[in-house]
């Protein structure tokens, strides 16, 4: 599903990368990628996406060589890969529901059709009296939803949370892993980045750790810390 062979990428203004870094993961495992802030998490995330390009090293995403894709082919690489992005990116001037069929009128889907992928997906991730709402006038767990709402909406293979229960209290924290979880038994493959360690503590799924850009550790059922 994703392998990364010997993959570095250094910043010309100093600024933290990844060195030499080499992982797999399998269609529909559950990933947890943990680290200080600028241990590389949002890099890795960057290069799957193909936002930028390693320095050097392979990347696979399925079938695709995301290093070697031709420019025009990497929205067909991003159509399977969902993310929800730490600052959410969502349109402030536009209601949740236009903010999520906003990819479905992208690639062209009837209108029918993507209202009611829209209004599934909605109520799926527990916002659907919340539709017709604009951001501003949502909690924080409800972007949340909205966010990954909008990310699923391509139904991906893969789904990419950059730090989904930052600034999140307790309770919705939990609500918002959950849901990431109940996608996960779908079969939709999920990485993580998180500084949350009672989530991580709690769940012991695989956990990848980084630290200056370097993988320290790879544990099927890890701990935040070091065990």
């Amino acid at each position: 599903m994703i392998k990364l062979d010997n993959v570095s990428k250094a910043f010309g203004n100093g600024a933290s990368g990844l060195f030499d870094v080499t992982l797999a993961v399998e269609k529909g495992e559950f990933v947890f990628l943990v680290g200080h802030t600028g241990s590389g998490k949002t890099t890795l995330f960057r290069l799957l996406i193909r936002d930028m390009l390693p320095s050097k090293g392979t990347i696979m995403v399925g079938d695709f060589d995301v290093v070697k894709l031709p420019h025009q082919k990497i929205s067909h690489l991003r159509k399977k890969i969902g993310v929800v992005f730490q600052d959410l990116k969502l349109l402030f001037d536009r209601t949740i529901f236009e903010n999520v069929i906003l990819p479905l009128e992208l690639s062209g889907e009837k209108t029918l059709e993507a209202k009611k992928k829209v209004e599934d997906l909605l109520f799926q991730v527990g916002i659907i009296e919340q539709r017709n709402k604009f951001p501003i006038q949502l909690s924080g767990g409800e972007l949340q939803r909205a966010a990954i709402a909008r990310a699923l909406i391509l139904s991906p293979d893969i789904l990419l949370a950059d730090e989904p229960t930052g600034n999140l209290d307790p309770q919705t924290s939990k609500d918002i892993v959950k849901l990431l979880l109940d996608i996960n038994e779908k079969g939709t493959t999920v990485i993580m980045a998180t500084h949350n360690v009672d989530v991580v503590n709690k769940l012991t799924k695989r956990v990848v750790a980084l630290d200056k850009g370097k993988i320290i550790r790879d544990e099927k059922k890890g701990k935040y810390g070091v065990s």
